[in-house]
């Protein structure tokens, strides 16, 4: 009798099941089995997501990469890409419809490469490229608030927390290293943007698809990326303790449900491990040729842009490179040239290096802040005056990836206070990246909370004058 109860006694893992499974494992049983049935392979491939090899395009992607280089801070359009030359006429008069007394540009525009577009003297070494550059002078946006205009213009949201554009190209594309996150988020100083983690989140999303923010700050890789070596265990011993993990999980998943954070962060710990290799070459600059340092320059922004150009090599979906200090309140004609030269040379260095590389074509390179600036001198009473906040117009510019270079698209009015002409709006500009990305903007969807939600939320129309 003893023998019996031993043998037969039901083990814990057995007497840990919710209503829904035992549901599940007594009525529903046998119809869910018959469902998994009927169910085909592609529809179970559909479900796994992303992660296991699903690509969700709907048209031939022209970009299988994105560098997007955000200029927070919102760059003085009519200063860098949008020449106004009748303001000069207006000096210090009041414009009509406007605050304040009219600010002409102090900086001389000049026509550029084979298109002649004319560029802003302080992005003498960009203009050389301008005839691989489509530059939008008609975005707009809703808000003209640091904090809310940069996260919409990361997210699309104005209110709740939604999923980052990055976020949605990798849970679209998946990734193409499985050693190394598909979304990483460069800071150079390791301060955080207006926002915050909002800017780089997967909200609703599986936690996977967030980026790995990064400190390029640092001078070390081990400071970038910190712990990313165990001083404690050998790499055979993590993985013993990873597989354990994983092995607990399983049995959590099976017998009571499945933990979507649980289920991320232990990805978290997998990724970790994985990167303790690829990272440490990815992110080591030293091991780049000379002249390819100095191409780029030993400048904050210059490492940042050949880190990002290392990581498209090695098949990182989407990288975000923060290039703040553009809010130019006052002293812009001292500021601004100083805020351009930090980015000017290095953004150049990467569309060079790309292209000499043969990667321009496959890499959507974006620049671009969150609003513009006014036409205006900021009325704060400076002898050296600056520009207020602008969300009617502003500049952005985009290259390779499909993008139809020597090209300017849209208008703003006779002064640049608003866009009037093919305008921009902050959803028409994802639409069209996610569609060079060989998406349709409408039907890359997520289902959460009863409603299929999208990066475009219920607008957005793709912007086909700069697809080449």
């Amino acid at each position: 009798m003893n023998d019996f109860l031993c043998h037969n006694r039901m083990r814990p893992e057995e007497v840990l099941c919710s209503r829904r499974q035992f549901l599940a494992r007594t009525g529903m049983g046998l119809g869910v089995l018959g469902l998994a049935g009927l169910l085909s392979k592609e529809l179970l491939a559909e479900t796994a997501g992303p992660a296991a090899g699903v690509n969700h395009t709907q048209f031939p992607a022209r970009a299988k990469h994105v560098i997007h280089i955000f200029a927070q801070g919102a760059p003085s359009h009519i200063d860098t890409w949008d020449p106004k030359p009748v303001l000069a006429k207006y000096q210090d008069q009041s414009l009509p419809g406007l605050n304040g007394v009219a600010m002409p540009s102090p900086f001389q525009f000049r026509k550029c490469g084979k298109s002649g577009i004319e560029v802003s003297e302080v992005f003498s070494a960009l203009g050389e490229h301008v005839d691989d550059l489509a530059i939008i002078r008609s975005m707009y946006t809703d808000i003209p608030a640091h904090d809310v205009a940069t996260v919409f213009m990361n997210t699309g949201s104005l209110r709740m927390a939604r999923p980052s554009v990055g976020a949605w190209a990798l849970y679209g594309l998946g990734s193409e290293n499985e050693n190394i996150p598909g979304y990483i988020s460069l800071r150079p100083n390791g301060g955080s943007p207006p926002g915050g983690a909002l800017n780089w989140g997967s909200a609703f999303l599986p936690g996977n698809f967030q980026a790995s923010s990064i400190n390029t700050g640092a001078g070390t890789v081990e400071g970038m990326i910190q712990d990313i070596h165990n001083p404690y265990f050998s790499q055979d011993e993590q993985r013993h303790q990873l597989d354990l993990v994983q092995k607990l999980n399983g049995i959590h998943a099976r017998q009571l449900q499945k933990d979507p954070q649980l289920e991320a962060r232990i990805q978290a710990f997998e990724m970790a491990y994985r990167m303790q290799m690829e990272a440490t070459d990815a992110f080591d600059i030293a091991k780049e040729p000379q002249n390819i340092r100095d191409l780029y320059g030993n400048t904050p922004q210059g490492r940042q842009l050949l880190i990002a150009r290392r990581l498209v090599e090695r098949g990182v979906r989407f990288v975000q490179v923060w290039a703040g200090g553009w809010d130019h309140h006052q002293d812009i004609e001292d500021r601004l040239p100083q805020s351009a030269a930090e980015i000017d040379k290095p953004a150049a260095a990467l569309l060079t290096d790309l292209k000499q590389r043969g990667l321009l074509d496959g890499t959507l390179v974006i620049w671009g802040g969150e609003f513009g600036r006014t036409v205006t001198r900021d009325r704060n009473g400076n002898d050296n005056p600056g520009r207020d906040h602008n969300n009617r117009a502003f500049s952005i510019w985009l290259s390779g990836g499909g993008v139809k270079g020597g090209t300017v698209y849209g208008a703003t009015d006779e002064f640049g206070a608003r866009a009037v002409e093919d305008k921009v709006h902050v959803h028409d500009l994802h639409a069209t990246i996610l569609r060079l990305l060989g998406f349709d903007h409408e039907k890359l969807t997520y289902r959460y909370n009863g409603r299929d939600f999208r990066l475009t939320d219920n607008f957005g129309k793709v912007v086909q004058g700069i697809i080449a």
